[in-house]
């Protein structure tokens, strides 16, 4: 039985994050490592149940990499943040194993419940940049969070998901890290282009059934928008003399 090596922090920079031209350069200008580092220290901190100390670190790491990790949340091996900036992560979230966030990340939470209020993730899950993820809900393994989106409710495994609130557009179980947004699938356009399918189809039908019935089928004009006249497009404001 062969056991995989677990890759340091900065090989999962060096993998993900095209921009450093060197280890050193990863180690030492990553803002993301440097946020999981410090988390690590805090989460370490707080579950002695150090929790001033531990928020004093969580602090000190909100200020030098612009990312809020609270020292509760829960994070798993080969985890990677990019930029850092604006990455806000909750006190009840659980993150599992290669996992890829990127700037603007939110999991946050929707009570002030003292309870478990934070989102769980799943596995080689990756969420593009600005998405937020709110509430105790659960991201199976292997999903892709398009940039920009809200996810309020549970996602199943293998999937991907877009828009505000997210949708499911896709059902892949690919688990690669991929960031290709570009390439994701629109269901507002494909909502669209589905309706204009149906349009047409049913203006065929009509068509032959006018046909069978001997009507001429003749296309309507389409009547003009009425323009309101000129003066009504005038400001109603006063002028002051």
């Amino acid at each position: 039985m062969t056991t995989v090596k677990e890759r340091d922090d900065v090989s999962i920079v060096m993998e993900r994050d095209p921009a450093p031209k060197s280890r050193a350069e990863a180690l030492f200008f990553s803002q993301g490592l440097h946020a999981i580092r410090l988390h690590n220290i805090a989460h370490r901190l707080y579950e002695r149940r150090r929790y001033k100390t531990a928020r004093a670190v969580n602090y000190m790491s909100r200020i030098l990499t612009g990312a809020d990790i609270h020292p509760g949340a829960k994070v798993g091996k080969e985890f990677f943040i990019d930029h850092a900036t604006g990455v806000v992560i909750g006190e009840t979230a659980e993150i599992g194993d290669n996992v890829s966030i990127y700037q603007g990340v939110t999991l946050g939470g929707v009570s002030t419940e003292k309870k478990k209020r934070h989102p769980t993730i799943g596995n080689n899950v990756v969420v593009g940049a600005g998405a937020t993820i709110l509430g105790p809900i659960t991201i199976g393994d292997n999903v892709r969070v398009g940039a920009g989106s809200v996810v309020i409710k549970s996602v199943p495994p293998n999937c991907t998901v877009v828009g505000v609130p997210a949708k499911i557009v896709q059902r892949t179980g690919a688990t690669t890290i991929d960031l290709h947004h570009e390439e994701l699938p629109d269901p507002v356009v494909n909502a669209f282009i589905d309706m204009c399918h149906s349009l047409s189809e049913m203006e065929y039908r009509l068509e032959q059934i006018e046909k069978k019935m001997g009507i001429k089928h003749e296309k309507l004009p389409v009547p003009s928008v009425p323009r309101p006249p000129a003066q009504e497009l005038a400001c109603p404001v006063e002028e002051k003399h």
